[in-house]
């Protein structure tokens, strides 16, 4: 028996603690911004302060439930260099860890792209500011060589936690397969950047992202008031981990959209030798290390900049859709730094037609925009045949509809599990002790219709098409 489940989910804007039982129940839930201090020596984490938060908020937990299990989850483009071993509260980074969205020095970003290999070495386009991991270590490596020969580990963020509640480093597939550009997934070895920089000696070997690590650190322990028993998991990349529970409840020929800050598209029979290696493109690995097709955009970022600061929830009504469509305002790729399925659109974001007047026109424009994201993604990557949503774009009742009726002739499903994340975290809990997983709860999506549509859409790819092959 695990007894019950604890998840520490860590995203790029909030860091959550779950606790759900065996079968999944969730029952009690922590969370904390993910704060970042401006510097120096550059924009990052703080995660000291985080593991004071996770320490207390843990024994907290563990007081009013029998946790007995530990699993870390975290974003793609977060990881830590740490030294020899955690001691007290302290979290044993031997440089501050990176904000991604900090903007990388040329210099560094010029050097980096000139070694950085292949896309099959890399799994992905270089993107946005110091998104990948290699490329924060070798900004770290030139910017302090002493405190940076200190280093033991580079730890992806799932195990820098796992290391720091266990004393145990381990490299993890699906984290290292989420754009870390440290790791050549269909080759299953280190990327040249690796080997060429001396950077192999950092790296722990590898762990199944079920396999435990250990028991909480003793003074950890004593010091929060922690079970000493509690066993914790390697853990996984976070959309990776909630991807495993369809394949662990025995799904084939499918693609996963899974949105939020990210949209995610992922599958395992998109053939990852013909991607479009110029547009927002993966190679990402499941939990075995073999090779998933991805393609992604930060459909969060965009919808923020359509639906702007007065967003506070509001839902979009569809009279509202069908006026935009019929009057023909689009909004237009990309409003952020991440030019996603649209190479040079980063930033170039605009509205075109008449503009919304209204926050309900504001709010219908970004539900209508992130579809066509979503769609772009699917019909780039090319994956299974079954389309499958699940995430906070849910939350929007038209947006799934949207998809659907953008998609003719494809079968278009929604999971409506409000924390996927957190359900792959417990399925893999579950897979060290071999528990049969819960089945999952689908719900086949009805195609709306709005007069006009398919013209708009191909209006709207066929602009966003032009802006690309200009850049």
């Amino acid at each position: 028996m695990v007894g019950d489940i604890a998840v520490l989910d860590v995203g790029k804007t909030n860091v959550d603690l779950w606790v759900a039982r065996q079968d999944g129940t969730l029952l009690e839930n922590r969370s904390v911004g993910n704060g970042v201090l401006n510097g120096p020596p550059w924009r990052h984490h703080d995660l000291n302060k985080l593991a004071i938060w996770l320490g207390n908020a843990l024994s907290e937990l563990c007081k009013q439930y029998p946790i007995q299990t530990l699993v870390p989850v975290g974003h793609g483009s977060g990881g830590v260099l740490v030294v020899q071993n955690p001691e007290g509260a302290g979290v044993g980074c031997a440089l501050p860890m990176i904000d991604y969205e900090q903007s990388c020095p040329v210099e560094i970003d010029d050097e980096y792209r000139a070694m950085a290999g292949t896309f099959e070495d890399r799994g992905s386009p270089v993107m946005m500011a110091s998104t990948h991991a290699a490329r924060q270590i070798l900004w770290m490596e030139r910017a302090d060589p002493t405190a940076f020969g200190r280093a033991r580990h580079y730890l992806n963020i799932a195990q820098f936690w796992g290391w720091w509640l266990t004393g145990i480093a381990a490299s993890e597939y699906s984290a290292m397969g989420a754009q870390s550009h440290l790791w050549n997934v269909p080759q299953r070895r280190w990327a040249p950047i690796v080997q060429d920089r001396g950077w192999q000696k950092l790296m722990p070997d590898f762990r199944p992202a079920w396999a435990p690590l250990g028991p909480v650190r003793k003074d950890l322990a004593r010091r929060f008031g922690l079970p000493e028993d509690m066993i914790v998991l390697t853990g996984a990349h976070d959309s990776t981990a909630n991807f495993f529970r369809y394949l662990a409840a025995g799904m084939t020929d499918f693609t996963l959209v899974s949105t939020g800050t990210w949209v995610v598209a992922l599958s395992r029979e998109a053939d990852t030798a013909t991607l479009d290696q110029k547009r927002g493109t993966t190679i990402n690995a499941d939990m075995e290390g073999n090779p998933v097709g991805g393609a992604l955009t930060m459909g969060g970022r965009e919808f923020s900049g359509i639906a702007g600061a007065e967003w506070n929830g509001q839902i979009a009504a569809a009279d509202v859709l069908a006026k935009l469509v019929a009057r023909g305002t689009m909004a237009h790729p990309s409003f952020g730094q991440n030019e996603g399925q649209f190479p040079g659109s980063a930033r170039q974001g605009k509205i075109s037609g008449p503009p919304p007047e209204t926050q309900a026109e504001r709010t219908a424009l970004a539900v209508l925009h992130a579809a066509m994201l979503t769609v772009t993604c699917v019909d780039v990557l090319k994956g299974g045949t079954r389309l499958i949503l699940d995430g906070t774009f849910l939350k929007e009742p038209l947006y799934a509809p949207l998809v659907a009726a953008l998609c003719p002739g494809r079968p278009t499903e929604a999971s409506h599990e409000t924390q996927g994340v957190v359900a792959g975290a417990v399925r893999l809990a579950n897979q060290r002790v071999s528990v049969t997983p819960p089945s999952l709860s689908l719900e086949t999506v009805q195609a709306i219709a709005i007069p006009g549509l398919e013209d708009y859409a191909s209006r709207w790819r066929m602009a966003a098409e032009n802006k690309r092959g200009r850049s």
